[in-house]
């Protein structure tokens, strides 16, 4: 982690403001990458008490490791919005190099937290929703930026996915299912990035205690635990650690993987 193998190459981040996305961009930065730290609202960092603003949490990013880093806001369902992102962030910062696609989530729908969307009743406004902010938004952001890294032959595309792409459930089914499309979606990417010597990977966390997971349901005290067992929920750290390998040079030969970080909860093969 001390060393600075990632200096010299520009990192877009998506969903940058807080939890997973925030570590993963403070990550990339202490690797030596200038990270564009988006984000949908501004004061989104400050909605589950994970700090104020997305420019504060990108002016701290910088300060942190040395680093340049750039806000950027946008509603990546929009195809106007993500081209204007990738402009934005090129003008300030360079090319992409690294893209990591952590937008997403089970709040997109209007129904109750955390599983709005069941699979009979979902209403078909709340289906779009959160196929859009999920799947929808994950194509359009790949469309975006893979051109560039085919023309430069450089590249590593990380896409978020989650263990419930691998497992029916009849609550959450419309957020599951479009999680498995963003695993499907990533392998067909990175069957078409091959030749050009960009690997595309997906990570697949489990129960995770980011703000929001801990702010929208209740939490059983004992999976809180720090050690001791794999049977928990896991730190921010814990999942964010894994996008080291996938940028690194330890995955410079590894591509259309989704690799699952639950603790085991999920032991079959695929």
């Amino acid at each position: 982690m001390d060393a600075k193998y990632l200096e010299g190459q520009v990192a877009l981040v998506t969903g940058a403001g807080r939890g997973l996305g925030r570590a993963f961009a403070d990550l990339l930065a202490r690797l030596g990458a200038d990270v564009a730290v988006h984000g949908m609202r501004e004061q989104g960092p400050a909605e589950y008490g994970e700090g104020t603003t997305l420019t504060a949490t990108a002016e701290a990013i910088a300060a942190a490791h040395g680093v340049r880093t750039r806000r950027v806001l946008g509603d990546l369902t929009r195809a106007d919005d993500v081209a204007r992102v990738l402009r934005e962030t090129v003008e300030a910062l360079g090319p992409v190099d690294i893209l990591v696609h952590n937008a997403g989530g089970d709040i997109a729908a209007a129904g109750g937290k955390p599983d709005p969307n069941d699979c009979v009743f979902i209403k078909a406004e709340d289906v779009r929703a959160v196929l859009d902010r999920n799947l929808m938004s994950t194509i359009l952001v790949c469309q975006a930026v893979a051109p560039s890294m085919m023309e430069r032959r450089r590249g590593r595309i990380v896409t978020l996915s989650s263990v419930a792409a691998f497992k029916g459930r009849d609550r959450s089914a419309i957020y599951a299912t479009s999680k498995a499309a963003v695993v499907h979606y990533t392998r067909c990417l990175a069957e078409q990035m091959r030749p050009f010597e960009v690997t595309v990977n997906s990570i697949a966390p489990g129960d995770t205690r980011t703000g929001r997971f801990v702010g929208t349901r209740p939490v059983d005290p004992r999976r809180m635990a720090t050690g001791g067992t794999l049977d928990r929920i896991a730190t921010v750290d814990e999942v964010a650690r894994t996008l080291e390998f996938f940028v690194g040079p330890m995955g410079a030969f590894v591509t259309g993987q989704a690799l699952r970080v639950d603790g085991g909860t999920q032991l079959w093969p695929g």
